[in-house]
């Protein structure tokens, strides 16, 4: 009976607080609802939220790492703890703290939300809640705790500074206030000097990639130190993974030459060394990324670029922002000179950015709706002698084959009007430089005569179309208990209330 007693309250996994309440918990992860969210945001002083869809691939892969964390925490401290939050069942919660999509991490501490941006490696997240509910760099006293916390991550920042109230470790100490996931590490004891042959007043970055210790040059000053943490923060040639994808898509630099490659090649070594060889000409300035074309889940990455296997191994420059700039050689070939000179034409404004587009189908107009593709588009959509209403549209979309019969239907009707064209263009596959198009299915009219565009949001029915064209799209037609429209933001399987986030 007692054995079965402990069985069970080890399942339910749960813990009594003094005043009463209990929480349950999955692998030491607090378990947040509706209905205690805010009594452990006063129960501890710092808690980490995840908000999780069940379903989302990224969570899945998340909550190991995330375990790993809680456990340790857990162990560490009192006042600390991870959670997590079902925010497809929590909805409430999610809008209210403002997720757009998953996995979404929020740090609430002494009544301030942080969002967490770092890395997703246990380490990443022991680093970054450790600046948060600790010193914002670990001093040490001895040559013991140095070689422990040197080894500690991936990257440290280790200043030496003869007195740790100095102006250099005060800068020092104002770039680590600034910088969340980063372990910077400061030291005045002279034992500590000579176990790392460095003079006082000297900043050291010590990395277990590359060539594993890089020395700043120059004054110390926080601005200098940060652009030297820019150099040595990823290998000089990073592998994207879900580990590495947020250090990389969410860091200063916005500017990335990614090489798409099997790891299996013969050749795969001789591609990277050529790609350290061109990275080494652009630390701070550019990211040189490798994506593993092997790994099923990154060939979604290779249609987004609309690529093929058989074009790797291959690269393609990007530039992040509000839009994606995307560029795409001339040349397919991969030596470092090629790839440095491609990437300096970018940086100098010499090369034009590239947009993805099918070969024109040979019977594009043979039917009542026009097939439209990157190189037609704008001989057809920019018709002034036409009014065109254009489906922007992907193949996966449910809405978007939902719509297939009506818009056939709305092109026969108008097959005999010949200032009125009715098309459609998979985004997929197909760019227009002036038009992002990140919804399914988005709809644009192009009126006769005139340079704006109008964003059709009525009903996707007949009746609503064919009112909307005889207006000139002025009339946006809603039956009168229809709500607006769905649309696919970019997930297979229709309309979801979040995206994944890469």
């Amino acid at each position: 009976m007692a054995s079965m007693l402990v069985t069970v309250l080890l399942l339910s996994c749960s813990f009594i607080l003094t005043h009463g309440f209990t929480f349950t918990e999955e692998d030491n992860v607090i378990v947040l609802t509706k209905d205690n969210f805010e009594m452990a945001l006063t129960d501890f002083k710092h808690v980490m939220v995840e908000f999780y869809a069940p379903w989302c691939g990224h969570c899945k892969s998340l909550a190991p790492e995330y375990a790993i964390v809680a456990k340790l925490v857990k162990e560490e401290t009192t006042d600390t703890r991870l959670a997590k939050v079902d925010a497809t069942v929590e909805t409430e919660l999610a809008e209210k703290y403002g997720v757009k999509g998953y996995p979404t991490i929020k740090f609430f501490s002494l009544d301030k939300v942080y969002e967490y941006t770092a890395g997703r490696t246990a380490g990443d997240f022991m680093t970054w809640i450790k600046k948060k509910i600790g010193p914002i760099a670990v001093t040490v006293e001895n040559v013991e705790t140095a070689r422990s916390v040197v080894t500690q991550e991936d990257l440290v920042v280790f200043g030496f500074f003869s007195d740790l109230s100095s102006d250099d470790a005060k800068e020092f100490l104002r770039l680590a206030a600034d910088v969340e996931d980063v372990l910077f590490v400061i030291t005045s004891v002279s034992d500590v000097f000579a176990e790392y042959r460095v003079t006082p007043n000297k900043v050291i970055a010590f990395k277990k990639f590359d060539e594993g210790r890089a020395e700043m040059m120059g004054d110390i000053t926080a601005d200098n130190i940060r652009a030297f943490l820019l150099k040595n923060r990823l290998p000089i040639v990073t592998e994207f993974t879900p580990e590495s994808s947020q250090k990389l898509f969410a860091g200063e630099i916005k500017s990335h030459l990614i090489l798409f490659i099997s790891k299996k090649a013969e050749d795969f070594l001789t591609r990277i060394d050529s790609m350290k060889e061109a990275a080494s000409k652009f630390l701070g300035k550019v990211l040189f990324i490798y994506i593993n074309i092997d790994e099923e889940d990154n060939l979604r990455i290779l249609e987004y670029f609309g690529m093929k296997v058989a074009e790797c191994p291959a690269v393609r420059f990007i530039i992040l922002g509000e839009d994606l700039i995307k560029y795409k050689p001339e040349s397919t070939d991969l030596s470092s000179g090629t790839i440095s000179t491609f990437v300096q034409n970018i940086l100098d404004g010499k090369e034009k950015p590239h947009l993805m587009s099918d070969e024109i189908p040979m019977d594009w107009d043979a039917k009542p709706v026009k097939v439209l593709v990157g190189k037609n588009f704008a001989s057809v959509a920019r018709d002034k002698t036409k009014s065109v209403l254009v489906e922007f549209y992907a193949p996966w979309c449910g809405h978007c084959k939902k719509l297939a019969p009506i818009w056939d239907q709305l092109a026969e009707k108008y097959e005999s009007h010949p200032d009125v064209v009715i098309a459609k263009m998979d985004s997929t596959s197909n760019e227009v430089e002036d038009l992002k198009i990140t919804n399914f299915p988005t709809i644009k009219y192009f009126p006769k005569d005139l340079d704006e565009i109008v964003d059709y949001s009525g009903d996707r029915t007949l009746e609503a179309l064919v009112k909307f064209i005889e207006s000139d799209g002025k009339v946006m037609y809603h039956a009168e208990d229809a709500s607006a429209p769905p649309t696919d933001t970019g997930t297979n399987g229709g309309a979801k209330p979040a995206k994944e986030e890469l």
